[in-house]
């Protein structure tokens, strides 16, 4: 028997914007073997940091991790978005220095995670938001390339929200950067499909989606 373990931000804890419908850590039950338990320590609105104080919290059972956070740190960083630049290269750099505060924060909590000894999962920004626009776009690039680096350096599997959340129909009326009920039910259907799939502890380096 598993204890699946979410940890993160909005992705994984949704019940806000469903309206009462299932939330991911409820669809993901209904998907889990007999006997397999999943428990949400994810929380709506946290950073990368924030994880390592969830993690604080992981029942002694828990078996496999899955993260899913950088949307709000990407979200925090987008002021720059609308900042006046004076070249190309002020602007690149101004990129760079915020991948490099991503990366430092995005390792250091992986590294913590580690730490357990858990199979991990990760989970990339999704991109396909509704309205939003070709900058947002190519910036969330920037946290999702610290995201593969990682995930590949630290040889855990990853599930890359951008091919699976593809559809409008996957994001919330009430705050289209969250998941629907709809995009949920995808999300719970690659964690379930990566437990049972993947070969934890091979080595594997795996995309899922």
């Amino acid at each position: 028997m598993g204890h699946v373990v979410l940890l993160g931000d909005s992705i994984f804890d949704n019940a806000a914007y469903v309206h009462g419908a299932p939330a991911v850590i409820e669809q993901l039950r209904r998907r889990l073997p007999d006997g397999w338990q999943a428990t949400l320590l994810a929380i709506d609105g946290d950073l990368t940091l924030d994880v390592l104080r969830q993690a604080e919290g992981l029942p002694e059972d828990a078996s496999h991790l899955f993260v899913s956070t950088g949307g709000n740190d990407a979200l925090r960083s987008s002021y720059i978005l609308s900042e006046p630049a004076q070249s190309v290269a002020e602007v690149m750099n101004r990129f760079a220095d915020i991948q490099a505060q991503f990366r430092s924060d995005y390792g250091a909590m992986l590294t913590k995670l580690l730490s357990y000894n858990r199979p991990t999962t990760l989970c990339t920004i999704y991109d396909a938001v509704p309205g939003l626009d070709r900058l947002a776009v190519t910036a969330l690039s920037l946290f999702n390339d610290v995201i593969l680096r990682e995930g590949f350096r630290a040889k855990a599997p990853v599930i890359d929200l951008r091919l699976i959340c593809d559809d409008p129909r996957d994001y919330a009326d009430i705050s289209p950067i969250e998941p629907s009920v709809h995009g949920g039910e995808k999300i719970a259907a690659t964690i379930a499909k990566a437990l049972t799939a993947h070969s934890y502890g091979a080595g594997q380096i795996l995309v899922y989606a």
